[in-house]
């Protein structure tokens, strides 16, 4: 029987039905005990919630590592370490340490690891290694714990990551390994049944800090760990498979720093939180998450075969968008407008960078530049295939400045860095076109003047061409596709308004009353006299026939206020509709194309 699970698909599933058990079990356990996270300001959950889920977790990898995983000195050592982490945590979970204690804690933890020689071979000096191991176990650790902030989130990102760890060990035969993480991921996936929004028990410091441990620590094993052949692959994979709690402790401890708060304070202001801010469901916002884990994920495993260049292209590539999405989030109003005033009085610095990261000129120069980079290195893989050991990467080497300098010279003659991203246009796509055919003339001229253009490829250039300005239209209209998919939040509790009027006038004024939540007004839906338009739906809003009763209307959807849209109303219908509105007590106002409503008493 115990042969059979062996297998880690079967030993993973073992482990899941056990944590599903015991999760069950604990929750119960907490309730009795009074051992429940009461709703804090500062804390997301809005009910008193079961603590200890980590027990669970625990309880399942050790009972799971001692009935099925074979022991190696590596996997004791780790789950040693993970063990003492899981006892900080859960005294701190009961009589809640101090942060400094936990911090102790965790050294000793990293003390035992590394104690016994699992440490990253990132460099060639022992010292230095012995440090970047400290600071990442120590840092993935803090970053899981810090991700614990909204249902299932934590808990899933971890899964995930681990099942990258997973088809890493499958890839370099280390069968053990992936037996021992196999048992992980059961553990996690049976406490998710739990955790999931909404949740009813929390996994806690001693299991947050447990799994983040644990998973840290599990990288010591893998052939990413210091073994692999590309540089690029010992760096980036490990960060890449625990790239969504990096990103987020980053950003926030960035943004916290920024407005003057303390890094290891709780607060609403995490990546998470933000999402939902715009508009995303809480599960939404979880499961977009997981799937930057996931994408993360498979980014790693397809690195790990990938030459150096190729894989700093892909690299950078996904930097990019993980920095646009981080800019596009850092706009989201999580404090108050007085705290971030008094931030900014008390830290002129902060204010000065701020200031500048709003202008954003300097961001989308740089950006600019990568971007010139990614797309002449891309025709070239296109065009040749695996190009770095042949003469062709000579060729492009010493073309690679100029091109970056005059296709940016062209960009700001143009008139790229003139526009805003968020009200990109048709016509922006034509100053963009005009930048890079200019810039790409410039180039050729340039290097036919200087090498006379031989061996350099004319297919290159114009693949480049194309390539550089889907780029840049591209990573101009992000915002604008932010805003489209992740639209900026916009009162529910203002004046509830119909919008009377479901043509091009209708859906500009939606688009400002949600583009500007100060005027705390709520669109509720639309109103239009065309039959044709009944029970259509204009970003989320349904339209409602203005032939039928528009008290009725009103009534069902409690609307204080309705906005007429257009111009092209008859005198009759508009001495009509504000009868009605008199007898409803609901306000009426004809909106300009300024969005200056205009009272008609």
């Amino acid at each position: 029987m115990l042969q059979l699970f062996s297998n880690p698909f079967f030993a993973a599933i073992a482990s899941f039905a056990l944590a599903v058990i015991l999760t069950f079990a604990v929750r119960g356990f907490a309730r009795r005990c009074g051992i429940v996270a009461a709703p804090k300001t500062d804390r997301w959950h809005k009910r008193p919630t079961a603590m200890l889920g980590g027990v669970a977790i625990f309880l399942t990898t050790v009972l799971m590592y001692a009935l099925l995983v074979p022991k190696t000195k590596e996997s004791l050592v780790i789950l040693a370490g993970g063990t003492f982490l899981f006892l900080v945590g859960l005294i701190d979970d009961i009589l809640h340490i101090k942060p400094y204690q936990k911090l102790i804690g965790q050294f000793i933890g990293v003390a035992v690891v590394v104690g016994f020689g699992l440490v990253l071979q990132w460099t060639d000096s022992e010292i230095f290694n012995l440090a970047i191991t400290a600071f990442w176990l120590i840092g993935i650790t803090n970053a899981i714990n810090l991700l614990d902030n909204m249902d299932g989130l934590a808990t899933g990102i971890s899964a995930i990551a681990a099942f990258s760890l997973a088809f890493g060990f499958g890839a370099g035969g280390q069968f053990d390994e992936l037996l021992l993480i196999s048992v992980f991921i059961g553990a996690l996936l049976g406490f998710l049944v739990y955790n999931f929004n909404p949740a009813s028990i929390f996994m806690g410091d001693c299991g947050s800090m447990f799994v983040g441990f644990f998973l840290a620590s599990s990288v010591l094993m893998t052939q990413v760990g210091g073994r692999s052949r590309s540089v690029v692959s010992v760096l980036a994979i490990p960060a890449l498979i625990l790239l969504v709690p990096i990103f987020d402790t980053t950003f926030v401890t960035v943004l916290r720093k920024i407005w003057g708060r303390k890094a290891s304070e709780g607060g609403r202001d995490h990546t998470s939180h933000r999402l939902v801010a715009l508009g995303l469901s809480e599960r939404n916002a979880v499961l977009m998450l997981y799937g930057f884990a996931l994408l993360a994920g498979i980014l790693s495993l397809f690195i790990a075969n990938l030459q150096l260049t190729q894989s700093l292209a892909l690299i950078g590539f996904f930097v990019i968008v993980l920095t646009i999405i981080g800019v596009y989030l850092a706009k989201v109003k999580v404090y108050q407008e007085q705290e971030e005033e008094l931030a900014l009085q008390n830290r002129a610095a902060f204010g000065f960078l701020l200031n500048l990261s709003h202008k954003r000129r300097i961001f989308e120069v740089i950006l600019d530049a990568i971007l010139i980079t990614l797309a002449y290195y891309a025709s070239y893989i296109l065009i040749f295939g695996s190009f770095e050991e042949s003469e062709n990467w000579m060729l492009f080497v010493k073309s690679l400045p100029i091109l970056i300098v005059l296709h940016l010279f062209s960009f700001l003659v143009v008139g790229v860095y003139r526009g805003i991203w968020r009200y990109t246009s048709i016509q922006d796509f034509v100053t963009f076109l005009k930048g890079v055919v200019l810039g790409s003339l410039l180039s050729i001229l340039a290097l036919l003047l200087l090498y006379r253009f031989e061996y350099f490829s004319r297919t290159v250039f114009i693949v480049n061409g194309t390539l550089l300005f889907m780029a840049i239209a591209g990573s101009r209209l992000t915002f604008r596709l932010f805003r489209q998919l992740l639209p900026m939040p916009f009162s529910r509790e203002g004046r509830r308004v119909l919008i009377y009027g479901a043509g091009d006038g209708g859906e500009m004024i939606l688009r400002e009353l949600r583009n500007n939540p100060e005027w705390n007004y709520n669109p509720v839906g639309f109103v239009d006299d065309d039959p044709l338009k009944k029970d259509k739906v204009i970003h989320g809003l349904k339209v409602f026939d203005g032939n039928g009763s528009l008290s009725a209307i009103c009534r069902k959807n409690e609307a204080q206020e309705i906005l007429i849209s257009f111009r092209a109303i008859s005198p009759e219908r508009l001495f009509e509709v504000r009868k009605i509105c008199q007898n409803s007590n609901v306000s009426l106002k004809r909106v300009q194309l300024k969005i200056e409503p205009v009272d008609f008493e």
